[in-house]
């Protein structure tokens, strides 16, 4: 069996070379995580996708490339990324991450089923942790080289608040929520 090699609008492998890798073992991409990688796919690459790699109807996805674009395109988004969930981690935790970032994007950032980092709080140093470690522990960010040009461009906010000192500290006596650029949100809880 063969299938021709997924690249996007450009012409690029889709893969870990380019974009950063998605993994079907939950351990490496959480399920949330893996409906996000396919929810922010570029808006050219949507129909080729629910084409390959989705068991949709072609002549209902047939009826979205005539009819979706611009922004209308989010609905076959939301299709594809529910739909290759479902496929590789099941309905239940499609729904999850269906639901928890609707509520991530609608309500502020915030939702029980998003990605939680629990930090042991003997890792605190008077309940407040160094935003760079911070973000390397919630996987965020590869090392602190990477972090601190993050925290410097503008990139990180923490309870809807920039943060733009490396050297920063932040409180986690009670959760906190990051926003890494736009798209990615993550809750942080000492525990």
């Amino acid at each position: 069996m063969t299938i021709t090699l997924l690249l996007n609008s450009e012409g690029q492998k889709m893969g870990k070379t380019v974009g950063g890798a998605v993994w079907l073992d939950p351990e490496k991409t959480s399920p949330y995580d893996f409906y996000q990688y396919w929810r922010n796919v570029d808006d050219a690459d949507v129909i080729k996708c629910l084409k390959l790699l989705t068991f949709v109807p072609i002549e209902e996805i047939e009826e979205m490339e005539k009819t979706m674009q611009g922004a209308e395109l989010n609905k076959a988004k939301e299709l594809l990324a529910f739909e290759l969930t479902k496929l590789v981690h099941g309905e239940q935790e499609a729904k999850k991450a269906d639901d928890a970032a609707k509520a991530i994007f609608a309500k502020g950032g915030v939702s029980d089923d998003m990605p939680t980092t629990e930090i042991d709080p003997s890792e605190l140093e008077g309940g407040k942790i160094g935003v760079l470690t911070l973000l390397v522990k919630c996987g965020l960010c590869a090392s602190n080289g990477d972090a601190r040009r993050l925290v410097t461009q503008g990139g990180v906010s923490i309870n809807d608040e920039k943060f733009t000192d490396p050297k920063g500290l932040v409180d986690l006596s009670d959760a906190v929520i990051i926003k890494k650029g736009k798209k990615v949100f993550h809750k942080a809880v000492a525990k």
